[in-house]
C-alpha cells in the first residue's frame, strides 16, 4: 500500500491563447473536456486519490477550472508563467514527497501511479517513461514524440516524483531544459562534449543522461520504466482526444481501466 503523498495537477492556460483541443471539444478549457460524462480534471483527481494521495492541489486560474476544482474538493495554487515555475510554486506549498501530473492525463489509473512510486529508486526525483513497444502495443497508431537513446525509444508519461526537499533543484533544471524537451540532443549538449558524442553515436542510454543531468543540478535523478503503455497517452491535440475516446469505449480486457 502506497504511503499518503501530496499531488499537484497542472492545469494552467496561456493568456489570450485558445487551446485547440478545448476548442475541438467545445469546452472553455482542456481540463473541462468530458470523457464518459466526467471531466478530465475529475478523472485525474480520482486516479490520484485511488493511488493514495492525501492532499491534491491544482495549478489553475481559468474560472471554469476553479469552479470544478472547488466541486472536487481540490486545493488551488495560482499558476506561474510556465509549467516548471508552476511546479516550483506547488512544491513550496505542498512539500515532498510530491507527485506531479497534468489535467490532460485522461487515462490515468491508480495502478500506474502506485506502481511508479513503488518502482522509484532512492533518488531525489524520478520521471516515468514508457518504451515505444509498450506504447504502440497499447495504442496502435498513436503519434508520440520519441526520445531515442541507446536503450530504445521512449515517451514521457507526464508523471514526476519529487521525493525529497532537494528535488527543488530539479525544478530549476526543468526550467532550463523546458524549451528543448522535444529536442533531446540539445538537452544532452548541456552535459558536455563527451556525453553529446555518446548520444550522437547511439551509445548513450536515457538512464545515464538523466542521472548526469541530475548530478549537474546536485541531486540524484532517475528514470522509471512503466509497463503500462497507455501511461504515455495524454491529450495534446484533437487526434489524441479521438484516440482516448476510442480507448475508453473499447470493450474487453484491453480497456485502459483493466490495467
Amino acid at each position: 500500500m502506497t504511503a499518503p503523498f501530496a499531488a499537484l495537477i497542472l492545469a494552467g492556460s496561456r493568456a489570450g491563447v485558445v487551446d485547440p483541443v478545448a476548442a475541438y471539444a467545445g469546452v472553455p478549457h482542456k481540463a473541462m473536456i468530458l470523457l464518459q460524462g466526467t471531466t478530465l480534471l475529475a478523472r485525474v483527481a480520482a486516479a490520484l486519490r485511488g493511488a493514495g494521495a492525501g492532499r491534491i492541489a491544482v495549478s489553475a486560474d481559468h474560472p471554469a477550472v476553479l469552479i470544478e476544482a472547488m466541486r472536487l474538493g481540490l486545493e488551488v495554487i495560482p499558476p506561474a508563467a510556465g509549467p516548471s515555475d508552476s511546479v516550483a510554486r506547488g512544491f513550496d506549498v505542498l512539500g515532498a514527497p510530491l507527485l506531479v501530473t497534468t489535467a490532460d492525463h485522461a487515462l490515468l489509473e491508480p495502478a500506474w501511479v502506485a506502481r511508479f512510486i513503488a518502482d522509484a529508486p532512492a533518488a531525489d526525483v524520478a520521471a516515468l517513461l514508457a518504451r515505444r513497444p509498450e506504447v504502440e502495443a497499447a495504442a496502435p497508431g498513436t503519434r508520440r514524440t520519441w526520445l531515442r537513446f541507446a536503450d530504445g525509444s521512449w515517451s514521457g508519461c507526464n508523471l514526476f516524483w519529487l521525493a525529497t526537499p532537494q528535488a527543488a533543484a530539479a525544478i530549476g533544471l526543468w526550467r532550463e531544459v523546458e524549451a528543448d524537451r522535444k529536442r533531446p540532443w540539445r538537452i544532452v549538449r548541456r552535459l558536455g562534449p563527451g556525453l553529446l558524442f555518446r548520444y550522437l553515436t547511439g551509445r548513450l542510454t536515457l538512464a545515464t543522461a538523466i542521472r548526469h543531468l541530475g548530478r549537474r543540478a546536485g541531486i540524484e535523478a532517475a528514470v522509471v520504466a512503466t509497463p503500462f503503455g497507455l501511461a504515455a497517452v495524454d491529450v495534446d491535440k484533437p487526434a489524441d482526444l479521438d484516440l482516448v475516446r476510442q480507448l475508453v469505449d473499447r470493450p474487453g480486457p484491453s480497456s485502459p481501466h483493466s490495467c
